[in-house]
């Protein structure tokens, strides 16, 4: 395995197609694609200043690095690649990757970040940007803490515990959801998705749990949410807080500890269908 220790590498394409190296306490700056087409990399303490660093590239590990604000579009296309103990502060820069691991990474930017990727897993990350995760598929997530709106529109297979969200629009056009022991704060929470389930979670949400086919809840706590439950079909909710409002749900079963008003002014929806039993 080549060593490439220290030292500051300019211009474009400065390392194209690097192959079996390992790099410790290297500085890329003024230089498009610096490690474009490269593979089997092991990538320490090194920074990176400047734009497209990682495209085209497989079997890649950064650990204790940092991906500066021009470093922007910076992972593209790339597989199998883990990322430690690390500061990102460049926006979009995961777009169409498989196999994306990330644990103790702090994206200071992370506006379209994580586009179409597939075979994700994170823990331990702070996030801070609007539109993470979109289209994205097979997502493991564990201690994220997400402050930014419309995360994770459109993905698939998402699996979450011990999370923090703060978010409006999360989770929009989702299919297959399951959040464990989070907390998620935002309005109009999981719009227009398939199969969601929340156990043991904290949700506020301004009209938030709407147009949901297959909505599950177990042991959850709504707060100040209010015309909750919208047309969604196919519910089996355990609600086991107050609600303030909830409004023309199509079919399945509500159980809730207290609703200020229950709404049912559709003369299409065939009110048979729906169960709602306040428990007190």
């Amino acid at each position: 395995m080549e060593k490439i220790k220290g030292g500051l590498y300019e211009g474009e394409r400065a390392l194209f197609m690097l192959d079996d190296a390992s790099l410790d306490n290297v500085v890329f700056d003024n230089g498009e694609s610096p490690l474009k087409e490269s593979s089997n990399l092991t990538i320490d303490h090194t920074i990176f200043k400047w734009k497209y660093p990682l495209w085209y590239s497989n079997h890649i590990s950064v650990d204790n690095s940092l991906f500066e604000t021009m470093s922007r579009s910076g992972i593209w296309y790339t597989n199998d690649i883990t990322v430690k103990n690390s500061s990102l502060q460049a926006p979009k820069l995961f777009r169409r990757c498989d196999g994306v691991t990330l644990d103790r990474v702090h994206f200071a930017d992370a506006q379209e970040t994580m586009w179409t990727c597939k075979n994700i897993k994170l823990t331990n990350v702070q996030i801070n940007g609007d539109y993470f995760g979109k289209d994205s598929e097979n997502i493991y997530l564990d201690n994220i803490d997400l402050i930014g709106n419309y995360c994770f529109d459109g993905a698939k297979n998402i699996e979450v515990h011990h999370s923090h969200f703060v978010s409006k629009d999360s989770f929009w056009n989702c299919e297959n959801v399951t959040i464990y022991d989070s907390v998620i704060s935002g309005e109009y929470l999981a719009w227009n998705t398939k199969n969601i389930t929340f156990v043991n979670c904290l949700i506020e949400s301004n009209q938030g749990l709407c147009y949901i086919d297959g909505l599950k809840m177990i042991n959850c706590t709504l707060l100040q949410t209010d015309l909750a439950f919208e047309y969604c079909q196919n519910i089996d909710a355990e609600v086991v807080s107050d609600v303030i409002s909830i409004k023309n749900p199509i079919s399945g079963s509500i159980s809730v500890k207290a609703v200020g008003e229950i709404i049912q002014d559709d003369p299409n929806i065939d009110q048979k269908l729906v169960s709602i039993k306040v428990t007190g």
